[in-house]
């Protein structure tokens, strides 16, 4: 299927600007903050896994680059969903968390990890044929919406937890638990509201979907029940 001239430029956007933002994640000043700041690490996070990771995505569903098209068996949203949550979670607990923010190999993995199962839950949940097959379209949007309710429970865990949960915290700005309980809200409003977002869109196609195809049974409706169509 060939992408309109519009929609092509817009996921060139997309495409490019994805990669900006991960330019910046991982060469700026993000990476070294977080070895001194949890909610920079958290920052870190969602730059990669809420903003990056869908902008590819989104940009290269549809097109050549689509892994769906071609193994969607791989890309069922649902469990890469359920993946996810695994890699994330996993990553959070305070051993891996400890192992990724003092040291560079443990960095370079848990970022990689991150990438890869965020470009997994999006392009699942949007790639595929073009236009969407609605069963993909709503697939989608419960593993976009399941995601979506876990980054808000470990964001509010994080932020609502009287103490601290990891005790390698060396924040040279606010005291530690204000620094985990910043680092929680970051995750809880920023990772909720993408996942949440990308199921309310999927949401509309549905939607969408939904009237065209009532449009197009009604007459022939009308007609199998009342004979042919009325004249004005």
């Amino acid at each position: 299927v060939r992408l309109g001239g519009e929609l092509r430029l817009m996921k060139l956007w997309m495409w490019n600007l994805g990669w900006l933002v991960l330019g910046l994640a991982w060469l700026g000043p993000l990476p070294e903050l977080a070895q001194v700041s949890f909610a920079a690490h958290m920052t870190l996070h969602m730059a990669v896994v809420a903003v990056a990771s869908p902008l590819l995505a989104i940009a290269a569903s549809g097109t050549r680059l689509d892994p769906v098209r071609r193994v969607p068996s791989l890309f069922s949203p649902i469990p890469a969903s359920v993946g996810e949550l695994l890699i994330v979670w996993a990553w959070h607990a305070p051993g891996l968390h400890h192992f990724a923010r003092h040291s560079l190999l443990g960095f370079v993995i848990e970022q990689s990890m991150f990438l890869a199962a965020g470009v997994w839950v999006w392009i699942s949940a949007f790639g595929g044929s073009a236009p969407r097959s609605p069963s993909r379209s709503g697939a989608g949007v419960i593993g976009l919406l399941l995601t979506s309710m876990h980054m808000t429970l470990l964001g509010a865990l994080l932020t609502l937890s009287p103490r601290l949960l990891y005790s390698h915290h060396h924040s040279v700005w606010l005291e530690p638990i204000t620094d985990q309980h910043l680092g929680g809200a970051v995750m809880l409003v920023v990772g909720g509201i993408a996942f949440l977002a990308g199921g309310l869109w999927l949401t509309k196609d549905l939607v969408g979907d939904g009237e065209k195809l009532s449009s197009r049974l009604a007459p022939a409706s009308f007609q199998r029940h009342f004979g042919s169509a009325p004249h004005e």
